[in-house]
């Protein structure tokens, strides 16, 4: 791998991994599109890594409120990540093995895209932070471990989704999305680790690992600033119209191919 697919790589999970068009499925898809090399779990697992540090860089102050002042808040947060942990961990195998072809990702984006659309569209959007119940919490948190099996749902898109279907703000739906990404991201970097315990990475050198990073971790803190400025006051039409032509094009290029 060269330096410059490590950026756009580390770019791609930037961007992806906060707005609701789904990280998984565009790691998969642009090196299917560019014909580039597999990069590998190491490298997979290190980008994940840079956006995990622009979560923590991004709500730090936000984590210490809730431990200070809004602990039922923050039990709730880790409460939301379990069903998303458990789901993860029974589907992760059934995932590796029948959904990581372009076709079903490319049919995932657009689902889900009407769905993000309906949500949005028809949602109460009244609800805030404080209004935040345990089964409203779990059942976002269930809808994110789904995004973990299937590739093209995205994480942010189906918790951001159901946080609308309940009644949330877009903007509380989006930090809620976030602040669940944190400890279940942080968990399934320690899950995939178990993995590379003495293992390498052939063919990956250290700046084009470090370039991964970085880069995830800078175009991920500012997809978080953007996005929650964005939708403060517009809708999430334009990713919706994003998901539908990705996919059907995904969709169209995979049955081209054979």
């Amino acid at each position: 791998m060269d330096l410059l697919q490590a950026v756009v790589l580390g770019a791609v999970q930037g961007l992806t991994e906060f707005l609701p068009i789904s990280s998984s499925g565009h790691l998969i898809l642009v090196p299917w599109l560019f014909d580039w090399q597999d990069p590998g779990l190491v490298f997979d697992v290190a980008l994940h890594a840079g956006t995990l540090v622009a979560l923590v860089a991004y709500y730090w102050r936000t984590w210490i409120d809730l431990l200070l002042h809004d602990q039922r808040l923050l039990v709730l947060i880790i409460a939301g990540s379990i069903p998303a942990g458990l789901i993860g961990l029974v589907g992760e195998k059934i995932s590796e093995e029948h959904f990581r072809q372009p076709w079903q990702i490319g049919i995932g984006l657009v689902l889900f895209g009407l769905l993000l659309y309906w949500t949005d569209r028809s949602g109460a959007k009244v609800r805030e932070g404080k209004d935040m119940t345990l089964p409203s919490i779990l059942l976002i948190g269930g809808a994110q471990g789904l995004a973990a099996i299937f590739p093209g749902i995205s994480r942010s898109g189906i918790t951001i989704t159901t946080a609308l279907a309940l009644g949330f703000k877009r903007e509380t739906a989006a930090n809620v999305s976030f602040l669940l990404a944190t400890p279940i991201t942080a968990g399934a970097l320690l899950w995939a680790a178990r993995h590379l315990v003495g293992g390498g990475e052939p063919g990956i050198g250290a700046p084009a690992f470090v370039a991964g990073i970085l880069t995830s971790g800078v175009v991920g803190f500012l997809a978080i600033h953007y996005l929650l400025r964005y939708v403060r006051t517009r809708s999430y039409a334009p990713f919706v119209i994003y998901r539908l032509v990705i996919g059907a094009l995904v969709v169209l290029l995979a049955l081209l191919r054979g």
